[in-house]
């Protein structure tokens, strides 16, 4: 069985990245938004479909990357370069949507890298998970 999580938007990744995916797919961001929430909810089969990774294997707190593709463009999770971060609660059971982003949108060669460098500088609580 699998744990239903509440699933929050942080403000900083609101702010930067998803500001892009709206301008740039406008109606279908709306329908990618609510499909990633859904997928949230149920977060734990995400890794039984190897959708999503551990990065982190906390007890506590999991920090996860996740691929997904914009609803309505024939373009697969894999191949469309589009990720998320989580930060799964295990204890308090909601996903903390940290980081949604392209792979254009990082500027390194080192994607994760750069979005580990981001998620430290941006959400403190989770840098010593990184």
């Amino acid at each position: 069985m699998s744990t239903k999580y509440s699933v929050i938007f942080e403000k900083f990744t609101e702010r930067h990245f998803i500001k892009t995916f709206e301008k740039k797919y406008r109606s279908a961001w709306e329908l990618t938004l609510e499909i990633l929430t859904r997928e949230f909810q149920s977060f734990d089969v995400l890794f039984d479909k190897s959708i999503a990774e551990k990065i982190t294997k906390g007890l506590e707190i999991q920090i996860c990357k996740t691929e997904f593709k914009i609803a309505g463009v024939n373009i697969s999770r894999h191949g469309s370069g589009n990720r998320c971060i989580v930060a799964l609660n295990k204890k308090t059971n909601i996903i903390h949507v940290l980081l949604v982003y392209s792979k254009n949108n990082i500027k390194s060669r080192n994607e994760t890298a750069e979005w580990r460098s981001i998620v430290k500088k941006n959400y403190p609580e989770y840098r010593d998970l990184l």
